[in-house]
């Protein structure tokens, strides 16, 4: 899937992963895509939830390797 911008949050825990990911996508245009890496485990219920929420739309997720991947779609 191809992102507008990828988001690096692999080491960080709750709730940083969503802080920096709710200023990258302040950051893109409507329709745009973020792509986030992370290792926090808790971060597949929490971008889902916040993305829901503030009206995005998570388009895919995945685990490779111990690190979570999302594609978020900002609404």
């Amino acid at each position: 899937m191809e992102a507008t911008k990828l988001l690096d949050a692999k080491g960080l825990a709750c709730p940083m992963p969503i802080v920096k990911t709710k200023r990258a996508i302040g950051e893109l245009e409507t329709g745009q895509i973020l792509e986030v890496h992370t290792t926090d485990k808790g971060a597949k219920n929490d971008l889902s939830a916040w993305a829901k929420s503030g009206g995005h739309e998570l388009l895919k997720h995945e685990e490779e390797n111990d690190v979570l991947k999302f594609w978020i779609k900002k609404g």
